[in-house]
């Protein structure tokens, strides 16, 4: 792995109007059954035109059918509440199961609960994903950040940053694979040995605050503000949710 951060080598769009960004989402998953705990990263392949060869989370972008797939439970009151700020229950919901969904397809981890019973939907993913009688739960996650690309970037997201314990996984932690792939090398490690790979600027921000909550009860994570990051007039601005 490389110990240097490389600069930003993300296309530039043409001056004129920015387009538009998209909603998506990213799971970070903390395993705690170790001295130090550590998260799940993997490496976008240098055929990627957004963010090529960078270490990410698990995630990407919102699809049409996460909206149309019943969870086993929602969004915690208090993770809502602050996804409400810049979106609609409807689309909330679909964020959170955009964040599961990413993850399955590109790390094969089962995050949810058992139920004994595929689910009843004709997504082939979502299929696949419950076949083991496992169903999305959203009340595992904790909603840490908010990130919009920035401006005349060829391709721009409105991310949100999920977090959960590894102890929702169904299934071995090691049973790894990216059948999409998306993400190559794919590791679990420290946070401390994350901030040494080459990584984006948000991607930073935000192993920033999982080391603020990883060693919090919920219900101080909860009281923690949740960060939202964005371009103005060429300047990144930090708001609290």
């Amino acid at each position: 792995m490389s110990q240097q951060k490389s600069q930003n080598t993300q296309q530039i769009k043409k001056p004129g109007r920015a387009v538009r960004p998209k909603d998506a989402s990213t799971l970070i998953i903390v395993r705690r059954d170790r001295a130090v705990p550590e998260i799940l990263m993997g490496r976008r392949s240098d055929g990627h035109d957004f963010l090529p060869n960078k270490f990410v989370f698990p995630g990407g972008r919102v699809d049409r059918g996460d909206n149309m797939v019943k969870p086993h439970s929602d969004l915690r009151p208090e993770v809502q509440s602050r996804l409400l700020k810049g979106c609609s229950p409807t689309k909330a919901r679909a964020l959170g199961m955009a964040a599961v969904r990413e993850t399955f397809e590109e790390t094969g981890l089962i995050v949810g609960r058992h139920t004994g019973q595929p689910m009843a939907t004709r997504s082939a993913v979502w299929t696949s994903f419950s076949q083991g009688g496992v169903a999305p739960a959203l009340d595992i996650m904790s909603y840490i950040g908010r990130a919009i690309t920035p401006p005349f970037r060829h391709k721009r997201f409105d991310a949100r940053f999920f977090m959960t314990d590894a102890e929702h996984i169904a299934g071995d932690l090691h049973e790894l694979s990216d059948a999409s792939g998306e993400l190559l090398e794919i590791h679990w490690l420290p946070v401390s040995e994350a901030k040494l790979l080459e990584l984006q600027g948000i991607t930073l921000l935000m192993l920033d605050e999982v080391e603020r909550r990883v060693n919090l009860t919920e219900r101080k994570a909860a009281e923690l503000p949740v960060p939202f990051y964005y371009f103005r007039n060429g300047k990144r601005i930090a708001e609290a949710h």
